[in-house]
């Protein structure tokens, strides 16, 4: 056995099903990750498993789409939560609905250009929340608004509370 320390790529082309450029993906992700990210410093682009690195690139936006659509929806039900069962009100609800708006900045510092279609994110966040309104709270959704009260700049003020 060898004392050297092999590089991401010799590691995979050590591998016998290194010459297949997708059958490292669907074997050892990581190991896959790696070797590609170092073919691509290379400049070996004719190497690189492009198929799947563009498939992953796109799974990441639509990731960060998917977490922005999450955070607004525990967020909005929160807010809800708190304009209609103000008896109920809590540390917790506000140390939920902050953490929210934190992390939806950090989503929209890191992609700034979901910040143009945060309208169509907050709507079906809007009804996604609705339904979980009803179902935690016991209250039908019929006394909600039929479209989410709640425009972005509120949704994102820290001193921001629906009464």
């Amino acid at each position: 056995m060898s004392n050297t320390i092999e590089t991401p790529v010799e590691q995979a082309e050590n591998k016998n099903t290194a010459k297949d450029k997708s059958s490292l993906y669907d074997l050892d992700f990581y190991q896959w990750a790696l070797y590609n990210a170092e073919l691509l410093r290379q400049g070996k682009l004719t190497e690189a498993d492009i198929e799947n690195i563009a498939e992953e690139i796109e799974s990441m936006g639509v990731s960060n789409k998917k977490e922005l659509a999450s955070r607004f929806v525990v967020l909005i039900m929160h807010l809800l939560k708190w304009q209609y069962q103000p008896k109920r009100r809590s540390k917790s609800w506000i140390s939920t609905i902050n953490t929210q708006r934190t992390e939806i900045e950090i989503v929209l510092e890191n992609s700034p250009s979901l910040k143009y279609g945060i309208e169509g994110i907050i709507e079906g966040a809007f009804t996604k929340a609705q339904k979980r309104f009803e179902k935690e709270t016991g209250i039908t959704k019929d006394v909600l608004p039929m479209y989410c009260p709640y425009i972005f700049e509120q949704l994102m003020d820290y001193d921001f509370w629906p009464e």
